[in-house]
């Protein structure tokens, strides 16, 4: 039996912080021989709110260069553009006409999103859930690695899937794969340095909020002397100190050590102690990735290749998925 099939992607936005490593890129990084990975750039679900074509396309290549900066390794996985293989648009309207709009309309997200855009929340922003479910489908996925915030998005994902199954497929022969979440509780949700309570977000309009994988060593030591705390000496792992348990999270993660041996070296500091090692953790933490990133961006060529050959590679799983939907939906295939 081959490896399970992994699929995740990440959206080309603003800058890529803590949040997203700590929560999604490290865990790939560090189960992609365990798996078969296809991982992409999410440059399709970037433009449901108002964006800047330039700003779009270099964000892209950042992105993927970051990918490759953090570890992700080709002989494990495969690293493409959303945007590149056009099936992934094709599904999402053949699975848009079999999707209840209310399953879209009760989706958390959205909710959320639609308040804070009025007026001008376009149906992209409604519909993108069902982008996400062709994402995954196309590739007949396995696992798929999610915060304890997107579970519902995944389990949209396979309400779609067991959806078209039913209607079109056979008992014995599903059209589709119902996906599994990939859950590592630990580090998959990091909080943001403003606001222990909310998670650290590239939309957060407030740079303090996080801290980016390429922030500077100065710019790290100006975040976390700024960041929220308490005033309560004496550090501990606590719910009820949301900023204190969570800069305490990210000493854990990235420190290597356990949570029981942070625990017993910070139970007595002040912040002017602890906030000093959490910036040298953190800039030494970053600084292979920040190195290995220059070193790729400077080889434009390179980067291009990888994109290429990711490319060929996942539209020749997603296009063979499409084609077995379209039969299974009465469409007869070119000749």
């Amino acid at each position: 039996m081959g490896k399970q099939r992994v699929l995740s992607g990440v959206q080309p936005t603003g800058n890529y912080h803590l949040g997203n490593y700590l929560g999604a890129i490290r865990n790939w990084v560090e189960g992609q021989s365990e798996y078969e990975n296809y991982l992409f750039v999410a440059d399709l679900h970037a433009i449901t709110v108002p964006h800047d074509p330039k700003q779009l396309a270099a964000d892209t290549y950042t992105l993927a260069a970051l990918y490759l900066a953090c570890g992700l390794d080709l002989n494990h996985s495969t690293i493409f553009v959303q945007s590149h293989v056009s099936a992934h648009s094709e599904l999402t309207w053949l699975l848009n006409c079999i999707t209840p709009l209310n399953w879209l309309q009760d989706m958390i997200q959205f909710k959320e999103k639609a308040v804070k855009q009025a007026e001008n929340v376009s149906a992209g922003l409604l519909d993108y859930p069902v982008l996400m479910a062709s994402d995954i489908l196309l590739y007949q996925a396995d696992k798929v690695p999610v915060g304890e915030d997107q579970k519902q998005h995944l389990e949209l994902t396979r309400d779609i899937a067991s959806r078209l199954n039913h209607q079109f497929g056979k008992p014995d022969q599903p059209v589709l794969k119902l996906p599994d979440p990939l859950i590592r509780k630990e580090g998959a949700r990091v909080m943001s340095l403003a606001d222990g309570t909310r998670k650290m977000s590239k939309s957060d309009p407030s740079e303090l909020s996080r801290i980016s994988l390429l922030d500077s060593p100065e710019q790290i030591q100006y975040k976390i002397k700024r960041c929220k705390t308490d005033p309560i000496r004496g550090l501990t792992f606590d719910p009820a100190r949301p900023e204190c348990n969570n800069l305490l999270t990210l000493y854990t993660l990235l420190s290597g050590k356990t949570k029981e041996d942070v625990a017993a070296e910070c139970q007595d500091m002040g912040w002017g102690q602890f906030k000093p090692l959490l910036t040298d953790t953190i800039i030494e933490s970053l600084k292979p990735i920040q190195e290995k990133y220059q070193s790729i961006t400077e080889d434009k060529g390179y980067l291009e290749s990888v994109l290429r050959d990711g490319g060929e590679k996942a539209r020749a799983i997603a296009n063979q998925t499409l084609s077995q939907v379209k039969t299974a939906l009465g469409y007869s295939l070119p000749l």
